[in-house]
């Protein structure tokens, strides 16, 4: 049987769908986390840079390279696994190690990243993360122990996970070696693929949230530049309806207002639109953990809920206030240039109404000096028709020069605005 022709993106779209495994884990075991932010609008920039990064880190231990183009790769590291992925913002490398440190997130982990292979990394530190992993202690209060040993007291966030196959927590705080905890805490039953998936989403729990948060000092900046042209918005509108401004005046500096909020939005919009994105993956990655409440301690959820929430809605607050402010300058602009064009065509009325009456008195003028030039051709028609005709007169029909010219006033005077009328007639 022949079968149309593959679509030429058939396969890199079915296989799209299984990139980006989950790790396989088993306890114990720790993960060193590297997420690594490019610059500012580097959505569009060539991620040629990131891969060739990972290459050199690649060749320092003889392992094998991505393919061509690709945005993630898994393969080993030495004796250990490394896990790259490549988004549009930023770039993540997590390595997993066999075994966990004699001193719990001890920051010598990261020896396992050449120093002067960091210090060459295309952009800065987003976020970096210890991850311990260790099977769940006879005792759970044990748990609470050492998560009390590890963690900030009134940040910690405990809870079960996946029906109880595991105990995460962390307080999503900087330690002083520049990393933030994580502690996962896994009974023997639970999957080395589950486990991996547990890991993988606290990653990126934290990463998202940290590309979230981006966005929230953007909105106090530009909360407090909104403050100002609001004001001026309101004074500008507020002028308009006593009519105490001159129209085109204020349309200039309305439409001065209106640029600077385009601008605003302009520059700004991607950064909101990014932080609303990836706060949601957040919720989802929260939600998918399926959490439970572990001695009455807070859950990741309610954390988020305390502090998360709150700067994402100013985020959204903040980008609906800019887009409300731009509309309603657009709304003002449009009523303000509806007033100057009523006042301009008031004004070209009035200026019309004006030429009317001049054409009028022209028209008027131009009749007066039509009458007189009928008398002066008139006056000059008679005297040549006397020259012409006295001669003849006098001897064929005695009549006197004087009465001969007192004929011919009329019969001239008629020819003579006979012609006048005909031709602007004609004109007309």
């Amino acid at each position: 049987m022949t079968l149309p022709e593959d679509h030429p993106l058939r396969y890199e779209l079915s296989n799209e769908l299984h990139a980006r495994p989950f790790p396989v884990l088993a306890a114990p075991c720790h993960a060193v986390f590297l997420a690594i932010k490019r610059p500012e609008n580097a959505a569009g920039r060539d991620k040629g840079l990131d891969r060739a990064h990972l290459v050199r880190l690649l060749d320092r231990f003889g392992t094998t390279h991505p393919k061509e183009g690709a945005t993630h790769f898994f393969g080993q590291l030495g004796r250990h696994r490394i896990k790259w992925e490549c988004h549009t913002e930023f770039v993540t490398y997590t390595v997993f190690v066999e075994g966990t440190m004699e001193r719990p997130f001890d920051g010598a982990a990261y020896e396992v990243f050449p120093e002067d292979w960091l210090a060459e990394a295309p952009g800065r530190r987003l976020t970096s993360a210890l991850v311990r992993v260790e099977e769940t202690p006879s005792d759970e209060a044990e748990v609470g122990h050492r998560c009390a040993a590890w963690f900030e007291a009134d940040s910690v966030a405990i809870s079960r996970v996946l029906d109880d196959s595991a105990i995460v927590a962390t307080d999503f705080r900087i330690d002083a070696t520049g990393h933030t905890r994580i502690a996962v805490f896994t009974d023997p039953g639970t999957g080395r693929r589950r486990l991996g998936r547990v890991v993988q989403r606290l990653l990126e729990i934290e990463t998202y949230k940290t590309m979230s948060m981006l966005g929230l000092p953007v909105a106090r900046e530009l909360g407090q530049r909104m403050n100002g042209l609001e004001t001026q918005l309101a004074g500008l509108v507020s002028a308009l309806t006593a009519r105490e401004a001159e129209a085109e005046q204020a349309l200039h500096e309305l439409l001065e207002v209106s640029a600077e909020l385009e601008h605003m939005l302009a520059r700004n919009g991607y950064r909101f639109g990014a932080t609303e994105a990836y706060a949601t993956i957040v919720d989802q990655r929260i939600d998918v953990l399926r959490e439970s409440r572990f001695r009455g301690r807070q859950t990741l959820r309610e954390f988020m809920m305390r502090r998360f929430d709150p700067a994402m809605r100013t985020c959204t607050a903040t980008r609906l206030r800019l887009e409300g402010l731009t509309a309603r300058a657009e709304r003002a602009g449009n009523l303000l240039r509806t007033r100057v064009d009523v006042e301009r065509s008031a004004q070209n009325q009035k200026l019309l109404e004006s030429m009317d009456r001049r054409a009028d008195l022209q028209l008027r003028l131009q009749r007066t000096v039509e009458g007189l030039s009928v008398v002066a051709i008139s006056y000059y028609g008679v005297s040549l028709a006397s020259y012409a005709l006295a001669p003849l007169a006098g001897r064929a029909l005695g009549i006197d020069k004087a009465v001969l010219t007192g004929l011919l006033v009329l019969p001239v005077v008629a020819a003579v605005w006979w012609i006048v009328q005909r031709v602007r007639k004609s004109m007309h």
